[in-house]
């Protein structure tokens, strides 16, 4: 229905040359943003510090956490840089496998060709969680936050609530 409203408004003003041309582009972008001409797969990489994961491999969708909301990527998506919040990365692998971690904080990196790049500072198996364990470490970091004094020390201590309070979510 998108792209027959983008025609109707294009033929509507013909005379307006300028929004003819941004009207093309703009279901030339949702067209690619929707994915409706991509493959079945694209390369991932996900991986930390101290682990590689996935390595370019073939997976149907990802699903992340981000600063702009949780989103899924799918083959052909538009090129984006997205920030990763606490939370769970889904992957959907060319099997049909979903696969679910938790990251702490990262980037995700979505390339005009398809590739797409997660980096993240820890990333655990959701099943590895231990609820109890993330509880008591939320509790801890909220109250290493009442009781900072520095900016720096409040900061830090946020991150920490930010992080346990996700895993307690998750466990």
């Amino acid at each position: 229905w998108y792209q027959r409203r983008v025609r109707e408004a294009v033929v509507s003003t013909q005379s307006t040359g300028a929004f003819r041309t941004i009207a093309v582009r703009t279901a030339a972008l949702c067209r690619r943003a929707m994915a409706t001409e991509a493959g079945s797969t694209f390369p991932l990489t996900f991986s930390s510090p101290t682990s590689a994961l996935f390595n370019e491999a073939a997976v149907k969708q990802v699903d992340i956490p981000s600063t702009t909301g949780h989103f899924g990527i799918l083959p052909n998506h538009v090129p984006t840089i997205a920030i990763l919040l606490p939370g769970v990365v889904s992957i959907t692998t060319e099997a049909g496998d979903i696969q679910k971690f938790f990251v702490s904080s990262g980037t995700a990196t979505i390339h005009a060709d398809s590739t797409v790049q997660i980096l993240a500072e820890e990333i655990c198996d959701v099943a590895d969680i231990d609820g109890n364990a993330a509880r008591a470490a939320l509790e801890a970091s909220k109250s290493k936050l009442a009781s900072a004094s520095s900016e720096a020390d409040k900061a830090a201590a946020q991150i920490e609530v930010d992080v346990y309070e996700g895993m307690v979510a998750v466990a």
